[in-house]
């Protein structure tokens, strides 16, 4: 079983931690006890979940130099069943303070690893880069998840993305493999859209997920209210996209998920 999904693109913009917040969520609607872990400095995913204004509690960045147990730092949201470990802009100065550290890249997965069986799956947001929590992220991951904007630029990143995730599998975690690319972002009316999303089908096959994310003006809106779509409007196109998609990474990973 894919228990710890990191969900990663350099490239911003493209609904990475819209998808962290929303599938965590929709996780935990199916009763699935699920850790979503902030592993961005701008903390987009912790606010996401309602932890606004809470960036004075100890979070990631805390964890990661190791002035803080999992236990201070894994909090609960407005849903029973999801859990957020935070991040914040301290977290940036991880990368500064952890540079001489040996096996910096592996302190994540050793930190996880302590907790892993408490959870049925554990998502890793990322930031849009390809620094130590991106790196780190990669190597705690059983399999990384990869929203992909449907236009032309964000299928330029998607084979740098790829060249990265083969280094860390050969040199950091033999283990990891692609759980799927998410189309997100899509637009019916949008012909590029159309192309874009049958030449990444006819490349990576089985490797996209059958759930699409469409443009929706209510997933837009969560962010600013501290919910993920299932609390701010579960009737909308966005939540229902990604209730399905919660859905299909379930029956992916067995009954026994």
């Amino acid at each position: 079983m894919e228990k710890i999904i990191c969900i990663a693109n350099q490239k911003g913009g493209v609904g990475k931690t819209t998808t962290a917040v929303n599938l965590a969520a929709s996780l935990a609607v199916g009763e699935k006890k699920t850790l979503l872990v902030d592993c961005d400095y701008q903390g987009n995913a912790t606010t996401g979940v309602g932890l606004s204004g809470r960036n004075t509690l100890k979070n990631l960045y805390h964890l990661m130099i190791g002035q803080a147990t999992l236990e201070e730092v894994i909090y609960p949201t407005d849903l029973p069943h999801l859990f957020i470990l935070p991040s914040s802009q301290h977290l940036i100065g991880a990368e500064v303070e952890l540079f001489d550290v040996a096996g910096k890249e592996r302190i994540l997965k050793e930190k996880l690893s302590l907790i892993s069986d408490e959870y049925q799956y554990i998502l890793l947001d990322c930031p849009p880069s390809l620094g130590l929590m991106t790196i780190s992220a990669l190597v705690a991951a059983d399999a990384v998840l990869i929203p992909l904007q449907c236009e032309y630029y964000a299928m330029e990143g998607l084979s740098q993305l790829l060249d990265t995730i083969k280094r860390v599998k050969k040199n950091l975690n033999v283990h990891l493999g692609l759980k799927g690319i998410l189309f997100t972002m899509f637009d019916t009316r949008n012909n590029l859209a159309h192309q874009v999303t049958s030449k990444v089908k006819d490349h990576f096959k089985d490797k996209v997920f059958s759930t699409v994310i469409p443009r929706n003006v209510r997933l837009s809106e969560c962010p600013s209210h501290g919910k993920p779509a299932v609390l701010y409007d579960v009737n909308s196109r966005g939540a229902q996209s990604y209730l399905e998609l919660a859905t299909e990474i379930m029956s992916h990973n067995g009954a026994a998920a």
